[in-house]
């Protein structure tokens, strides 16, 4: 089996830390899902039966507001359907790209208190992620 990922691991966070905080980015999502969303024993939502799609639902509905009141927003979203180039066994359920003003709100939100409370919503969902910072560029009709 290979690898999973639901939180950045310590050097991949302090690569993040290390590049520039005042410029815009725009953060890839990539995102698989848990058939049965796994919630900590005595958790509000343990035992509900949630699936994971429905688990990371809650988490956009209870971070959403953060994100939005921070400066956020969805510049794409889509449906995974294949992979043309890559490791063949590798499959996503949705991906999406988040633009923050820069990385200081991207900070602000991790630190908010009730975005705390609601990450542990999207970590119940997933069983595999992908986090991905690119800095934005000019969109254009070409490849180059």
């Amino acid at each position: 089996m290979r690898d999973t990922f639901i939180d950045p691991s310590a050097a991949n966070f302090q690569a993040f830390k290390d590049l520039p905080r005042d410029t815009p980015i725009n953060m890839l999502n990539l995102l698989r899902y848990r058939e049965r969303a796994e919630y900590p024993a005595g958790h509000e939502h343990a035992g509900k039966g949630w699936s994971g799609r429905r688990a990371y639902q809650e988490y956009g509905i209870t971070s959403g507001p953060i994100f939005r009141k921070l400066g956020g927003q969805i510049l794409w979203r889509g449906r995974f359907e294949t992979i043309v180039t890559g490791p063949e066994d590798e499959s996503w359920d949705d991906g999406f790209i988040a633009q923050y003003p820069n990385a200081g709100a991207f900070f602000a939100m991790i630190k908010d208190p009730d975005y705390q409370r609601a990450v542990i919503n999207r970590t119940a969902a997933l069983i595999d992620s992908r986090l991905v910072r690119f800095a934005p560029d000019e969109a254009g009709e070409g490849f180059g």
